[in-house]
């Protein structure tokens, strides 16, 4: 069942909102994501960037962390590992990252992501995110 970015932030998120990234899955311990590669997101050599799949990977593992923890409203990326394995697509392809959650302690989550161009695995991540059980956050950058 596909989810509005509205549905899952509930504060919107105006990043992912510009590139167009669509929620396709979000629930128990798994999200998944999908964006539609623009030309402004291929590099010198004409294929996608590569922090556009890291930013599509991150987002669908914090998502994950967030499905399944009691309370939570959001989480923080505090640490995240990226494998390219190959090109993730030319401008026009759609990838959809696949995030999961594969072990929780109280306050972290553990997760790995894999990011697909149809048929073709072209990326993998592992991640530690924190849950968040407060949307005021930037309130710190404040220094409230």
């Amino acid at each position: 069942m596909s989810h509005s970015l509205k549905e899952v932030f509930e504060n919107g998120n105006p990043y992912l909102e510009s590139l167009g990234v669509q929620v396709e899955r979000y629930d128990g311990h798994e999200a998944v994501m999908s964006l539609l590669l623009k030309p402004e997101f291929m590099n010198s050599w004409q294929v996608a960037q590569g922090g556009i799949s890291m930013t599509l990977m991150d987002v669908a593992m914090g998502l994950s962390a967030r499905a399944g923890a009691a309370g939570a409203q959001s989480s923080a990326t505090v640490e995240m590992s990226s494998s390219f394995l190959q090109p993730a697509g030319r401008a026009g392809d759609t990838i959809v990252a696949r995030g999961r959650t594969y072990h929780r302690s109280t306050t972290l989550c553990f997760c790995d992501a894999e990011l697909w161009n149809g048929e073709r695995l072209v990326a993998k991540a592992m991640g530690t995110f924190k849950v968040i059980r407060r949307l005021d956050i930037s309130k710190k950058l404040d220094g409230q």
